[in-house]
């Protein structure tokens, strides 16, 4: 059974997985809010990347790698869908609705994060510039690789007039994995615009 995780709430990876973890997937998900108007398609009728025209939300998740001195080391993200190193890598949006309804998801190898990595932000913000208004249920989740089971799941109340948010950190604690929920708000087209505010978190 996943934790569901609390605003500012931290957990081990591994205690929660019941063993040491190595390889994990963050996965990242949303729909488009429902104008009450607009009643084709349902509920769920307009998942992410499901919308057409107007109602699609170009929403992009990110992870920085930073170190011991919060300086940025590398960064995943559309631009650039692996690490330099090769231990992090984007899959890019998921279309398929495979995995529980993850938009986008990002793999991470975490037995070769070089051990100057003492820790990865995960972000999501709107290219297109829609604020998250437009957006209902976001959610990012770590899921064990080797099993496809969930460890932790932290829902989002994410509507507002932001455009972005510090979604959560994954980072070394003791010589273990930990897992912060952030849920902070921030506003950027992409994860540069961002870094004022992801960097405290590091």
């Amino acid at each position: 059974m996943a934790v569901s995780l609390q605003k500012g709430q931290k957990i081990s990876l591994s205690k929660e997985a019941g063993g040491e973890l190595t390889q994990v997937k963050l996965g990242l998900g949303w729909d488009v809010a429902q104008n009450p108007q607009d009643k084709k398609g349902g509920f769920l009728g307009k998942l992410f990347g499901g919308g057409s025209g107007g109602d699609s939300i170009d929403l992009d998740a990110s992870c920085i790698m930073f170190d011991a001195n919060k300086q940025a080391v590398d960064a995943i993200w559309f631009s650039q869908l692996k690490s330099k190193d090769g231990s992090i890598v984007h899959t890019g949006d998921n279309r398929t609705g495979d995995g529980d309804g993850d938009d986008e998801v990002i793999d991470v190898d975490l037995s070769r994060v070089p051990a100057n990595v003492t820790s990865l932000v995960f972000t999501v913000n709107s290219f297109t510039g829609q604020t998250f208004e437009t957006v209902e249920n976001a959610f990012c989740r770590i899921v064990n690789a080797n099993n496809n089971s969930e460890v932790a799941r932290y829902n989002l109340s994410a509507q507002g007039g932001h455009t972005a948010m510090v979604m959560a950190k994954v980072y070394r604690h003791n010589n273990e994995w930990k897992m912060h929920a952030i849920g902070e708000t921030a506003s950027g087209r992409t994860f540069h615009d961002l870094m004022p505010a992801i960097t405290p978190h590091a």
